[in-house]
């Protein structure tokens, strides 16, 4: 989760042009004046959304609000005690998980230029580590149209840690993202500030996959092409769902197991007190409270069973991640390889409980079904 974090919020639709040429079987593609000219960047070439874009994906049904995702493409970032280095911004998206070594994410209402750095550019700018950066300033340098470069300073608000799926740029502010891009767009045309490379567009985030499947393809109608969080990182999701799945079938075989070996524990148990019971039925307690007697028996093995199973599975998981971080995950600070969320442990907890529970019913019915007589004189 921390690391499909650092991805995109999961209530979002990325929106671009939809960037289709044509192919080499179906030739090209007929031009649409309807559509934002290309826009350049080095080799890459791609359409650009407009303001008349902007307005038709807003009043798409099911669109609640709607965010233009301006960029700017910096020289530099650097300190007064540093060398001059490569970045690469991205803008801050309001519910974008950051998984942070140091500092805080980025406030949502902030009106401040600020960033969150990559763990990985703190020793290069001269700080001695991710705490003492934080509060710290940097300062970003961008050529204008006229290549001369201008400097725009930031508070550095936290350092993220190295992430599998992230690109490993700075996550900057609105405000600095729009301070940056107006020194690269100076002088030039409104018609040209009011570009977009794409959109990010809010849906309602207790919606099914079949209503946001129906958004996007109102959007794609319109001649968009929207993206979510799971069609971005694609194989990469379906790759942890299966390891999830088969460790799922694997703990769903180990309870299985528990479950036989319940019975037999408690189907010896009353086997082994069946004069006791017949002693119990002869004073006078009843086939209920037998049963809640033997039921409770199987909860309780349950219970302590998981809550030492727990215990045993922390401790190992938690030798098993400290030899991990010091081996194939030593270039990810902060990634665990196994995690012990305390509601999946109660989840856990619970179902073992049930599962003895159910477990017990046949060993409980058997002894309050015994006939004191008979029981008595069981040899």
């Amino acid at each position: 989760d921390k690391q499909l974090g650092n991805v995109g919020a999961d209530d979002v639709l990325i929106v671009q042009q939809q960037q289709d040429t044509g192919s080499a079987n179906d030739g090209p593609a007929e031009y649409n004046p309807d559509q934002a000219a290309s826009s350049s960047i080095g080799d890459f070439s791609f359409k650009v959304l407009t303001e008349k874009d902007l307005n038709k994906i807003e009043s798409t049904k099911g669109i609640e609000s709607i965010e233009p995702q301006i960029s700017a493409t910096p020289e530099y970032i650097t300190t007064s005690e540093s060398k001059k280095y490569a970045v690469s911004p991205s803008l801050f998206i309001e519910g974008l998980t950051v998984d942070l070594a140091a500092g805080k994410t980025i406030s949502e209402t902030s009106n401040r230029r600020e960033v969150i750095l990559p763990v990985s550019y703190v020793d290069s700018l001269g700080f001695s580590n991710a705490e003492a950066a934080i509060g710290q300033s940097v300062t970003f340098g961008i050529k204008s149209p006229i290549d001369d470069i201008k400097e725009v300073t930031a508070v550095i608000t936290g350092v993220q840690q190295t992430t599998l799926l992230g690109g490993g740029g700075a996550i900057v502010s609105q405000a600095l993202m729009e301070s940056l891009r107006d020194i690269q767009m100076e002088g030039l045309p409104t018609s040209a500030k009011e570009q977009y490379a794409a959109v990010v567009a809010r849906f309602n985030a207790e919606a099914d996959q079949s209503t946001v499947d129906a958004i996007k393809e109102r959007l794609e109608d319109k001649g968009y092409q929207a993206l979510t969080i799971e069609d971005q990182i694609g194989i990469i999701k379906d790759v942890i769902g299966a390891i999830t799945t088969v460790l799922n079938v694997f703990a769903g075989i180990a309870l299985l197991a528990a479950s036989f070996g319940i019975v037999n524990t408690l189907l010896m148990a009353v086997q082994e007190r069946t004069k006791e019971i017949g002693l119990m039925k002869a004073m006078g307690m009843s086939g209920a409270k037998i049963f809640l007697l033997f039921s409770t028996e199987a909860i309780l093995l349950g219970f302590w069973g998981s809550l030492l199973g727990i215990l045993a599975g922390i401790g190992i998981g938690q030798v098993a991640n400290k030899i991990a971080s010091n081996s194939i995950l030593k270039d990810l600070p902060g990634f665990d390889l196994l995690a012990f969320p305390v509601m999946s442990l109660l989840t856990i907890l619970l179902i073992i409980m049930t599962v003895a529970f159910i477990a017990g019913t046949l060993p409980a019915r058997r002894a309050a079904k015994q006939n004191p007589i008979d029981a008595l004189r069981y040899e």
